[in-house]
């Protein structure tokens, strides 16, 4: 089954930050190399890298036509009869746009190609909170380019790490599958030798993605997991893209994951509106698409040719067909746990991270959620600005231990703690892919929390060190998600600890926290500027 809008026209001294992460850091495999493996290729370790934003909801379109399609399974780039991209010829009249979960009015408007002040609606529509989903918006046309097929392929639900993977094991469909997968093993600088259903699994959780959609996309390039690679190309480059930084298994899945949260993130901001081929031809993004639909369509433009690409996005046929056959219908899973994000969704009360009447600096304004996406690989800017950083006042900078604390911001279950990555969910149903969730990330492992463990407010976490990432000194990385996808800092959902809100700036690790008449502006070396207290007073403020 797949989705189709119906558009109606009528009327002190601190270095420390998340570095940006260098594919030379990554490791060379150096060991004996097992069933699986070419020991004459490096084989780069992206776990290493620890804060790379990537990842992903869903939303519920409201009414909307259903066409019921016969799904087969064929041949990879099989030729085929597919929609081609449609030329808009809309006469003046405008849109009638339903809004989906995840829209904002910037947003919205930025895909149409008008003006906020131009999209009208019988509701209050505002720019600091997410709109409704099935809020009807009235949105003048004047769209007048090529764009891509207005047909939603995937829903969001299956792209994040959202509740629709709590009941799927990774390893027993690898093993079932039998394929080249479950014998498949990559060396990690960080970890050695892994399974390859291991990385995968580890992929998913640590970047907040859907692990079904990893194993779709890796079976549809290459054929890895129901069989054999499908050439010599395929066994190291496994998802098609020819580059030597990216050569093994894991590291071409973060290349994937890394396109899809570009396309993802960029769709919900509104600052992606186009597609760019090979070639360097360009295509309009059809603006009723949902966020998993423009995922998955940015990806396969990214190796693929226009006409290749069309037969893939074909949901009779294409890519959507072999995640059908293999899966089940992911918009049936989907509209269990639609919307991802409910009317008047609020971030529950946060304090600052770290204990009362101790100095800390924010070296790091809004920047990735997830490890680091590298303009000069991926070519743009699109990402989630979801992380600030926080780092204590040490003695001598670098990657000093430090005995200061940080605390739990809000009470809440520790679901994951290790790899210098602490877990916290703040709804306590113990599933990291539903309701409100905060990462602690870079906390040492001495004193380090452990899973399991109940939380309340102030209760100690751990010590912010370099462990868990890359990092130019001892930090914490404090992140928000929500149902599975990391939440923009500087978005329709503030960021707000003790009455400090988050303010991005122009660049990533830019910005500020306000509160009031008080600004304390990020600084990497944690100069006197970026200073900030939590003492009694601010305490028992009220945000």
């Amino acid at each position: 089954m797949y989705r189709i809008y119906v558009t109606l026209v009528i009327l002190s001294l601190t270095l420390s930050a998340c570095a940006p992460a260098s594919i030379s850091l990554w490791g060379v495999a150096q060991t004996p190399t097992p069933n699986g493996v070419n020991p004459a290729t490096p084989h780069f370790d992206p776990f290493i890298v620890q804060d790379i934003p990537v990842v992903f909801p869903t939303s519920t379109t409201p009414p909307q036509l259903e066409t019921e399609a016969a799904y087969t399974s064929t041949p990879i780039l099989t030729p085929i009869v597919t929609e081609s991209p449609q030329m808009i010829t809309y006469d003046s009249a405008p849109f009638l746009y339903y809004a989906q979960s995840g829209d904002m009015l910037s947003a919205v408007a930025n895909r149409f190609g008008v003006a906020e002040s131009e999209i009208t609606s019988d509701a209050d529509l505002t720019k600091t909170t997410l709109i409704d989903p099935g809020t009807l918006l009235i949105i003048p046309n004047r769209l007048t380019e090529t764009t891509t097929p207005n047909i939603q392929i995937m829903p969001d639900a299956e792209i994040i790490f959202s509740f629709t993977a709590t009941d799927f094991s990774v390893e027993e469909y690898v093993q079932s599958a039998d394929g080249y997968l479950s014998k498949f093993k990559d060396y990690l600088g960080s970890t050695g030798w892994i399974n390859g259903d291991q990385a995968i699994k580890r992929l998913a959780i640590e970047n907040s993605i859907n692990p079904r959609l990893l194993l779709a996309l890796l079976e549809f390039e290459s054929r890895w997991v129901r069989g054999q690679p499908i050439d010599n190309l395929h066994v190291e480059y496994p998802m098609g893209f020819d580059d030597y930084h990216f050569k093994g298994m894991t590291v071409q899945m973060v290349w994937a994951i890394n396109n899809m949260a570009i396309a993802y993130y960029g769709w919900r901001a509104g600052t992606l509106t186009h597609l760019e081929f090979p070639d360097g031809s360009t295509l309009r993004i059809d603006p009723r698409l949902n966020a998993g639909t423009v995922a998955i369509q940015y990806l396969f433009s990214r190796v693929h040719s226009q006409s290749q690409w069309e037969q893939i996005i074909n949901p009779n046929s294409g890519f959507p067909a072999m995640y059908l056959e293999m899966f089940g219908d992911p918009w049936a899973r989907a509209e269990t746990v639609n919307p991802i994000f409910p009317a008047a969704l609020n971030q529950p009360t946060l304090t600052l991270p770290f204990e009362s009447g101790f100095e800390w600096n924010v070296t790091g304004g809004p920047h990735n959620a997830w490890g680091q996406i590298n303009p000069n690989i991926y070519g743009t800017n699109h990402t989630v600005f979801a992380a600030i950083d926080f780092a204590p006042s040490t003695d001598h900078g670098g990657c000093d231990p430090t005995t200061t604390w940080v605390v739990a911001a809000a009470p809440g279950l520790v679901v994951r703690s290790h790899n210098g990555a602490v877990m916290v969910d703040l709804d306590g149903d113990g599933y990291e892919q539903t309701g409100w969730n905060i990462l602690y990330m870079h906390i040492a492992e001495k004193d380090r929390i452990p899973s399991g463990t109940w939380l309340e407010v102030d209760d100690r976490i751990g010590h912010a060190s370099c462990e868990g990432g890359v990092s130019t000194g001892t930090h914490l990385h404090f992140v928000r998600k929500y149902n599975g996808e990391w939440i923009t800092a500087d978005g329709p959902i503030p960021f707000i600890m003790d009455g400090w809100r988050v303010v991005a700036g122009e660049k990533a690790y830019e910005g500020k926290l306000v509160r009031g008449d008080e600004v304390v502006t990020a600084d990497l070396m944690g100069q006197k500027w970026s200073n900030i207290f939590r003492d009694e007073k601010e305490d028992d403020q009220a945000q």
